[in-house]
């Protein structure tokens, strides 16, 4: 059943003209119709038939179509009745409103497609007494509704006016309506006719058009039909201003964004959007989260902004991934940490050799949480050479403790919203490595590696190592906010732990809110250990070796570290077996069999020549020529120092690509030596009539320093007075015009480099006495170290006679 009416919305078609009675006064003198106390009723979905109005109506049900056909043979009176739910194919009686229309009809048209059209003519208002039957359709005693005359007064005429104006002016600004409508409206005289005629056609909901049927007093009908008018004008309005204000600039963006909404529209007739279904699953989610009230209070107000959306405006993606996120981050959600200390204590010796500072701190950080049950995570940074194992510790930290692991590696990062995340407006905007590493790991408290800390960047795009300052300080990293998320968010609980290799590269600010752990290379002894328990063991599985019992003994592979190596870590060493493992895997997949020990001959077939010797140290080097003890980022490593004379004026000539300290170290050295000339045997007279140049071997690579000044003390006075170094000797010492030596850094390094390098004996300050105390005196085994305090005492242990 079809309700064509002219107060309809602008994007609405119109069929046709509702059908006006030719006389407006015939519905009031029904002295000449006879009205049977028992009618047919008509049941009628969305629509309400009004007294004098002339409706044409689909009928379609079978009951319906008899009982008009039925009506129409007789008096051709029938009782019509609005359903309360248009919803319902087969209405029940109590599903029927008991205020209707009595209509005649005043034609029953049979279509083409089999449908019946009956055209209704209201005439009176009538309420339900009782139904009698429902079968074969709906009879009911009528009970006629009196109708009140229309008051004659100004205050009423002032009512009608006003009704009239509204609906003109709501067909002025519905384009869709004809201009014809208003004529038809002014002629309209018949007060009680034009608020039936008007309120048939008004767009409004069911309910209130039965009401303004059910409601008795005219003049109150007036009023409520007033305000409905009112309300449709305030919208038809609205809907002509933004009409108007659009088709100057609707670009295809607009255009595109109004399509949207209108489709938005039937499918919410249709029965809801595809979106629906995501947006409850979001909210059941929500439910169970256990976040803060701040958060909570953000997801609400980013839900009801979906639903305002439709799913393919540019802002819904937006607002859905930032909602995503809030549901996907493990707020207040945490592993438990296991606190069996024997058990971390043996999960760390297992996956790590050596290393006891680091394993002691990590187990002091266990014993307190056990015994206090809460305590900030610690903030630790691990420094030393590459290959030692700083990265592959983290993880094994983390199994110790039972918490998850996730890596950030921050070399060459150069943008700090890597770090704080992007503002979400941006296009391909996205959280910080941070928030997106706690997101994959489902936990508010893994241990997080900082990879590579030192090798952050800086450039115009920003300076992440200073937005690493809020997330590396233990007092503010409560309340770290990422610029995606746009809320705090309680870092405290991550264990973060930083690895570098170099320290002075990380910013003073950065470096004062870490706990600093160093981590030097690893002796013989410890590596052999390592490619035991480790390195073999995987690259026998990597070759498909496992199940095959191939041996190495100690002593081949201390031959192997010491020939073919020359590194602080393992990774070298690693490779070299990889090598040794291919070999094997080659030779038993052609001879189908294999020795179970390989032998030094196997070596060199398969490593070839030794590539470093210690021979190097062992000839009687001439005079001018020392060995010093350098630290490097990769770890310790040897230097020679030379000195030459030839006859000049007394110049000294520096070259090896020295830094500015290292060159100081030997403008000092040489006015020691000319300070203290006769002490040490030399003629004064040398120093005017000789030049002397100094080099450091390995050009290209940069060297600075001051622990070199007790090695270039040793090669000018070696040179000056013609006697050699003593062989198998290495010294390391910063030096004064005092004569005294002072101590320097990194002296496990660089007692680890001379051990590699198979020296014996070592010239130290004797303040450094205490570095030696701390590596454990298997390593350093063979090793003799001379403390000493003056230069003095250098040149009398360093220099043998011709």
């Amino acid at each position: 059943m079809n309700e064509h009416s002219f107060f309809q919305r602008p994007e609405q078609e119109m069929d046709f003209m509702p059908i006006i009675p030719i006389n407006e006064t015939e519905n009031d003198n029904l002295a000449d119709i006879e009205i049977p106390q028992e009618l047919p009723i008509l049941p009628l979905r969305n629509t309400v038939l009004f007294p004098g109005v002339v409706l044409p109506i689909t009928v379609g049900r079978d009951k319906s179509i008899k009982a008009v056909n039925d009506a129409y043979k007789t008096d051709k009176l029938i009782g019509v009745l609005a359903q309360k739910d248009s919803g319902v194919e087969d209405p029940a009686i109590h599903e029927l409103v008991e205020v209707g229309t009595i209509a005649r009809i005043i034609k029953v048209i049979k279509m083409p497609d089999g449908g019946t059209t009956v055209i209704l003519q209201g005439k009176r208002r009538f309420k339900v007494g009782a139904m009698t039957t429902d079968d074969p359709y709906f009879k009911a005693t009528v009970v006629l509704l009196q109708e009140e005359e229309a008051p004659r007064d100004q205050d009423f005429e002032a009512y009608v006016s006003n009704i009239k104006d509204l609906a003109s002016q709501i067909i002025q600004l519905s384009p869709n309506i004809p201009t014809e409508a208003s004529i038809i409206l002014k002629n309209i005289e018949n007060p009680s006719f034009l608020i039936h005629f008007i309120s048939s056609n008004l767009n409004t909901e069911l309910t209130e058009k039965q009401e303004l049927l059910q409601t008795d007093h005219i003049k109150a009908r007036a009023d409520l039909l007033m305000q409905l008018l009112q309300r449709e004008l305030q919208f038809a309005e609205l809907k002509n201003k933004l009409t108007n204000k659009t088709k100057t600039e609707l670009d295809k963006q607009q255009r595109d964004y109004f399509l949207q909404q209108q489709l938005k529209s039937i499918k919410d007739e249709l029965g809801g959007d595809s979106n629906e279904r995501e947006l409850r699953e979001m909210q059941k989610k929500a439910e169970l989260k256990k976040w803060p009230q701040a958060a909570k209070d953000s997801f609400k107000k980013g839900i009801e902004k979906l639903e305002r959306m439709h799913p393919s405006t540019p802002d819904y993606s937006i607002v859905y991934n930032h909602l995503d996120l809030m549901l996907d981050l493990p707020w207040n959600e945490h592993t438990e940490d296991q606190y069996d200390l024997k058990k971390a204590s043996k999960v760390l010796d297992n996956d790590h050799f050596g290393m006891k500072k680091v394993k002691e701190r990590i187990l002091e950080y266990l014993a307190v949480l056990k015994l206090k049950g809460d305590m900030k995570s610690p903030i630790l940074c691990f420094v030393g050479p590459p290959g030692i194992g700083k990265t592959s510790l983290g993880r094994s930290i983390a199994n110790a403790i039972g918490r998850k692991y996730v890596r950030i590696s921050l070399g060459g990062l150069h943008d700090e919203s890597e770090i704080r995340g992007h503002r979400k407006t941006y296009i391909g905007a996205m959280p910080g490595r941070i928030l997106q590493s706690l997101r994959k790991v489902k936990s508010s408290n893994p241990v997080m590696i900082l990879d590579e800390i030192d090798k952050v960047g800086t450039d115009f795009r920003g300076d992440p190592s200073s937005a690493l300052l809020e997330v590396l300080d233990p007092e503010q990293n409560n309340s770290f906010y990422d610029n995606y998320l746009e809320l705090e968010y309680d870092l405290s609980k991550v264990l973060f732990v930083a690895t570098a290799n170099d320290i002075s590269h990380i910013q003073p600010a950065l470096r004062d809110r870490i706990e600093i752990i160093d981590l030097s290379g690893y002796a013989i002894e410890e590596k052999v250990e390592i490619a035991k328990r480790h390195l073999l063991p995987k690259q026998k599985e990597a070759h498909g070796l496992k199940d095959l019992k191939l041996r190495l003994s100690d002593k081949l592979l201390s031959r192997i570290i010491s020939d073919y190596t020359r590194e602080s870590g393992v990774r070298d060493l690693d490779r070299q077996l990889a090598s040794i493992m291919r070999y094997e895997a080659k030779e038993l997949a052609i001879k189908e069999k294999l020795k179970t020990t390989i032998t030094e001959k196997d070596i060199d077939k398969v490593l070839g020549k030794p590539r470093y010797s210690n021979d190097l140290y062992k000839v009687a080097n001439m005079p001018g020529v020392a060995v010093g003890l350098a630290w490097t980022y990769v770890g310790g490593d040897i230097l020679f120092v030379e000195t030459s004379l030839s006859e000049g004026k007394g110049e000294m000539k520096l070259t090896g690509n020295l830094g500015n300290v290292m060159k100081e170290s030997a403008t000092t050295a040489l006015t020691y030596l000319q300070s203290n000339a006769k002490k040490i045997g030399l003629d004064p007279e040398v120093f005017n009539k000789k030049t002397i140049h100094v080099h450091v071997p390995d050009g290209a690579t940069p060297k600075d320093g001051p622990s070199a000044g007790v090695t270039m003390m040793s090669s000018l006075a070696s040179a000056l007075t013609g006697k050699r170094v003593k062989p198998y000797l290495a010294m390391t010492g910063e030096i004064t015009l005092r004569g005294q030596v002072l101590p320097v850094g990194g002296i496990k390094e660089k007692i680890l480099a001379a051990k590699r390098a198979g020296l014996k004996e070592i010239i130290l300050c004797w303040q450094n006495e205490k570095d030696i105390v701390e590596i454990d005196s298997s390593f350093i085994r063979g090793l003799k170290f001379h403390y000493v305090k003056t230069m003095q005492q250098v040149l009398d242990l360093a220099l043998v006679e011709k």
